[in-house]
């Protein structure tokens, strides 16, 4: 007899469905090694899924590195977002899926905005997990 109490079966979870989830960081001074969460990347792929949530304490960047560049910081995560959301904000990547527009989002960078470490989940709305995430870990 096979023991499988571990094995989620469909409707066990109550519907969830699988995401996965990045923070974006703030990195003033990469030679330091000091960042900043200011967002939230979320993807779920059973729901075509993908988002981001930002919020940037400048006062706490500012405490890093007085010289950080607010401006530039703030359109970089404007920048995410509408990648995220596709359509004409996106860009070059307007035709992509949210997959792939996720993808590029996570991949490792050397600026000052960075994408984090991929973690995942489940949830029943990737939408209201975006906002959680993001008071809970950015805020």
């Amino acid at each position: 007899m096979s023991d499988d109490r571990h094995f989620i079966r469909p409707g066990q979870a109550g519907d969830r469905d699988v995401y996965e989830y990045a923070l974006i960081r703030v990195v003033p001074r990469i030679e330091r090694g000091e960042c900043v969460n200011a967002g939230v990347l979320v993807y779920c792929r059973a729901r075509s899924y993908v988002g981001a949530r930002t919020h940037l304490d400048e006062a706490r960047l500012l405490a890093l590195d007085p010289t950080a560049d607010l401006a530039g910081v703030r359109a970089a995560l404007r920048a995410v977002e509408g990648v995220c959301a596709g359509g004409e904000a996106a860009g070059q990547a307007a035709r992509d899926d949210a997959g792939r527009r996720f993808r590029w989002l996570i991949a490792p960078r050397s600026t000052v905005v960075q994408p984090g470490p991929v973690h995942t989940g489940l949830t029943a709305d990737p939408v209201a997990e975006t906002e959680r995430l993001l008071d809970l870990l950015v805020r």
